[in-house]
């Protein structure tokens, strides 16, 4: 089995018994430990679990049973899912001394139930608090198109394992872009739902009212079929909606006829590095776009975000904080102590300004279907690179590789982050964004496929493990 066959092509295979879901798993769980002490993407593997799993997949197939849509598929999660039989680190040491979880996270157990196997626990940024990818705990994941940069984070760990062929799918969070970070820098596509849309439940929280949890995959028909698979409502998370499943795999080769796009301008076209800007250029050509809609206030939308983030993730750990301030990542720690001294009154502002922004954006929607932008303001930087330069301009790399993902989380808009292979010519990728209106991802994912298509936007081996 190829490192790099989608998981598309692996599930036929192992329904039509051309290859056993034991030898998709063995070949993975080789390749894991041949290729992740480089990467270090990986922090626990279930392979008994996973062999397992496979076995009785296909003793189910031999006996003459149907498969699900991913049957065999192997897939690995960000350490904030609850995994039954593991602590659930969400990156931290503290939690390495909570009780294991009882049972896995919905998500994990949707997936499990059309036939996908759970590999094992991806590397992450403590608390989810991260940009970079970098964990004072585990150490850092790497990026697998130059080992000696970020992958960005949270999801660190997902972007790595993916990007660099251990796993078809992994499942990762974003709270502020931290789906969308990883898959720019890493060079892969990422799906952030709607707000609401995919089940929580069975995950370590950050900022209960950002929160979405999303797949990345190296092809867009996997993310869809992964983001299809784990649809549904859930009684077990109140924020989770109340909405049928709406497949999106039977439209991905609809096209975008018809479509209303439009490219962010303002604050969109301002900081980016010249491969950001090349990315974004190529996308907008491959689409046919011309027109150009302004995203009022991002900048303070983005300030708001940033606001509400370390009042509530402060007001989650100040316990924590109060026991146990020594055992957190020292840049993480400071972040939510500020957090817990932000005054009420200017939360509360934040959140007033952002029914207004919420407002404001939604009737853009009346005038387009889908808008582009820039994933991340420049391609990775270098593990421990404390500063970029765009611009003439100078910021602190770790609070700014959200720049253009802060403003839409923000108000929980559904997007697909599409890569965007060496632009300029250098050989890291970069990654724009495909945003359309709250519950349709159908459209975000529509649009990528074309962009796929049109080999414009593509999931790039990297060239250190060919």
């Amino acid at each position: 089995m190829s490192p790099w066959q989608d998981a598309t092509s692996i599930a036929a295979a192992v329904r039509a018994g051309e290859v056993t879901a034991v030898a998709v798993v063995a070949a993975t769980l080789e390749r894991i430990a041949r290729h992740d002490p480089a990467l270090g993407a990986f922090t626990a593997l279930v392979s008994a679990r996973a062999m397992a799993r496979a076995e009785a997949l296909d003793a189910a197939r031999a006996a003459g049973e149907a498969l699900g849509p991913l049957a065999g598929v192997p897939f690995a999660v960000k350490n904030l899912f609850d995994i039954a039989g593991l602590p659930t680190l969400a990156g931290s040491a503290i939690n390495r001394a909570r009780a294991s979880a009882p049972r896995d996270a919905t998500l994990i157990a949707r997936l499990e139930a059309q036939g996908a196997i759970l590999v094992g626990a991806l590397n992450m940024g403590e608390y989810a608090y991260d940009f970079t990818g970098e964990n004072a705990h585990d150490g850092p994941s790497r990026n697998p198109h130059d080992l000696a940069r970020m992958t960005g984070g949270s999801s660190g760990g997902s972007g790595s394992a993916v990007a660099g062929g251990l796993v078809p799918i992994a499942l990762g969070s974003d709270t502020n872009g931290s789906i969308r970070v990883p898959a720019s820098l890493c060079g892969i596509f990422g799906l952030k739902p709607t707000y609401g849309r995919l089940s929580r439940a069975g995950s370590f929280p950050f900022v209960d009212s950002f929160d979405h949890l999303g797949p990345l995959a190296r092809s867009v028909r996997d993310l869809a079929l992964s983001y299809d698979a784990m649809q549904g409502p859930d009684a077990a998370d109140p924020s989770c909606a109340p909405r049928a499943v709406e497949p999106s795999l039977p439209g991905l080769d609809g096209g975008i006829e018809g479509l209303r796009i439009a490219r962010a301008c303002g604050y969109f076209r301002q900081g980016l590095s010249p491969e950001a800007a090349l990315a974004t250029d190529a996308v907008a050509h491959a689409l046919g776009v011309t027109a150009e809609i302004e995203i009022p206030e991002a900048a303070r939308a983005r300030a708001a975000a940033y606001l509400i983030t370390t009042a509530e993730g402060g007001a989650l750990h100040l316990d924590r904080l109060r026991r146990q301030a020594e055992e957190f990542d020292p840049d993480t720690r400071d972040r939510l102590i500020a957090g817990c001294m932000t005054p009420a009154p200017l939360v509360i502002k934040a959140q007033k300004f952002r029914r207004w922004y919420q407002q404001q954006v939604l009737r853009l929607f009346d005038k387009v279907d889908a808008i582009i932008a820039p994933a991340t303001p420049t391609t990775a930087p270098l593990l421990g690179q404390k500063l970029f330069s765009i611009g003439g301009e100078t910021l602190p790399v770790r609070a700014n590789l959200g720049l253009f993902t802060q403003p839409i989380s923000f108000i929980g808009l559904p997007v697909v982050a599409v890569p965007v292979p060496e632009m300029g010519g250098g050989p890291l990728p970069i990654g724009v964004q495909v945003i359309a209106a709250p519950w349709r991802e159908d459209i975000c994912l529509r649009i990528a496929c074309h962009l796929e298509r049109q080999g414009v936007a593509r999931a790039p081996r990297p060239r250190e493990m060919r």
